[in-house]
């Protein structure tokens, strides 16, 4: 990657060899990362990835917006409906 690149992760923590990351970041070879998944999960607070200044790390929570807790919410109300009334689950 270039010295300029920002890596971001919101995909799968297993991607991602969190040690070369950490080395990457620290020795300037690419300029930031943002994390939203970790190798390990719930990420341990002894992750040397937490005392860099140029990454920024979430909790697994990229995909909750309000806009998806509200689609979340309605497909649940959706789904009781349907199955009050006999009907199957819809399928993701």
């Amino acid at each position: 990657m270039k010295k300029e690149a920002i890596l971001v992760n919101t995909s799968r923590g297993a991607i991602v060899d969190e040690r070369a990351l950490y080395e990457a970041l620290k020795e300037k070879r690419i300029a930031a990362a943002g994390l939203d998944v970790f190798e390990e999960e719930p990420t341990n607070f002894n992750n040397p990835l937490l005392t860099l200044e140029n990454i920024i790390l979430t909790p697994h929570i990229a995909g909750t917006t309000k806009e998806s807790r509200q689609r979340c919410a309605m497909m649940a109300v959706d789904d009781t409906i349907r199955v009050l009334q006999g009907e199957s689950l819809y399928t993701l």
